[in-house]
């Protein structure tokens, strides 16, 4: 057994935001922090497995403001900040107070561009390092080591104690959990541990309404796709498949934030999403109540992309060429609307028109799997088409 294996990594990251936030709150910048918090990590795999201690975060705390300070002198600037670190004493005993909220918050901060704020969010509170991050995101490691390196400059003058904006940290979880999996870490269930922790700190129902969110759709996720990586549609999956435990917990969670009667948009998309878990075939889908649900997402957010979709639900419960009207009153250059219509095509008979839109979907599709379902689509449906061609 390595030293890494001996040391309980999700513990270390659940005590990473704790840590950090202590730093900042002694008076250290956080880009400085969030260095020195990765070294006083790396030490706590080097040591801790031989001589444990006995409070892990004040441990950390007391290493990292040891490391932080080391970083300070050493820096050009050090006359700066020759008064944020006047103090050199090491701090006692941690206080059990989490902190991690509040660096959501900061990590959310609207001066950053969503792929800034979900970069820094997986590394100060996710406790990802940078080169996980990279992975996760197909990119090379220096890259993603200048977009966070950027983004702690950015917040590095904003005050902790400033409100943040809930809605923008709910957002950057989102984004987290559509990223999906990539690498040797899997975004979406990083997303469902933040929003879990995020959850445990918040009786915000819109929290709790994520969380549902999240969980009705990982159940689905061992279904998505085939031995070969490619994409298997909603109707056509086995639902056997579908993880029921996190279905169940999604949907007690969607109940009780619902019961809140403070209705958002997190919760009125996991009501759409519950619907789909509680049809035992694609059948016995409840398109009626899925297309209501839209309706309330419309109102709540008057997003294209919910008209979009709520489109292709009106198709289902009310006929491909309901679906089809609905879907004329937008804008075609909105994503996936070239496939939208091509589906509503196929299932109103229009073989031809649906074949040619699969095409030009696929032409349009942002990542390769979604390409290659759309191309098969369109090279099926030319075989049915009664010229052959």
């Amino acid at each position: 057994m390595t030293a890494a294996d001996a040391v309980d990594a999700g513990r270390l990251r659940e005590l990473i935001p704790g840590v950090l936030t202590a730093l900042v709150h002694r008076g250290a910048d956080f880009a400085t922090a969030e260095d020195a918090v990765q070294e006083a990590l790396i030490r706590a795999v080097e040591t801790w497995p031989a001589r444990p201690p006995a409070d892990p975060k004040g441990w950390l705390i007391t290493t990292a403001w040891r490391c932080f300070l080391d970083l300070a002198r050493a820096d050009v600037a050090r006359r700066r900040r020759e008064s944020l670190v006047a103090d050199e004493r090491p701090p006692g005993p941690a206080v059990a107070v989490d902190e991690t909220l509040r660096l959501y918050f900061l990590c959310a901060h609207p001066r950053l561009s969503s792929a800034s704020a979900v970069a820094l969010t997986l590394r100060a509170v996710g406790g990802l390092t940078t080169r996980q991050i990279a992975q996760a995101y197909l990119v090379p490691e220096a890259t993603m080591a200048q977009r966070i390196s950027r983004a702690k400059r950015t917040v590095s003058e904003v005050r902790l104690d400033r409100p943040g904006d809930p809605h923008t940290v709910l957002r950057v979880l989102y984004l987290v959990f559509n990223e999906g999996y990539g690498g040797d870490i899997d975004l979406a269930a990083e997303a469902i541990r933040l929003a879990r922790q995020l959850a445990a700190m918040t009786d915000d129902p819109e929290v709790a309404g994520l969380l549902a969110l999240f969980l009705l759709h990982h159940a689905r996720r061992d279904a998505r796709t085939r031995a070969d990586g490619s994409l298997v549609p909603l109707a056509e999956q086995d639902r056997r498949r579908w993880r029921v435990d996190l279905i169940a917990e999604g949907v007690g969670i969607l109940q009780a934030a619902l019961a809140r009667d403070r209705l958002g948009e997190y919760q009125a998309q996991a009501a759409i999403a519950a619907l789909h878990a509680d049809a035992q075939t694609a059948e016995e889908t409840d398109w009626v109540q899925i297309v209501e649900w839209y309706d309330e997402l419309v109102r709540i957010t008057d997003s294209p992309i919910a008209r979009l979709n709520r489109a292709v639900a009106v198709g289902a419960a009310d006929g491909p060429r309901a679906g089809l009207a609905a879907l004329a009153e937008l804008d075609p250059a909105l994503p996936r609307y070239t496939a939208s219509a091509a589906y509503l095509h196929e299932q109103a008979g229009d073989i031809g028109t649906a074949a040619e839109l699969y095409v030009r979907a696929a032409a349009q599709a942002t990542n390769l799997a979604e390409r290659d379902h759309l191309t098969l689509r369109a090279a099926t449906l030319h075989h049915r088409r009664p010229d052959g061609v």
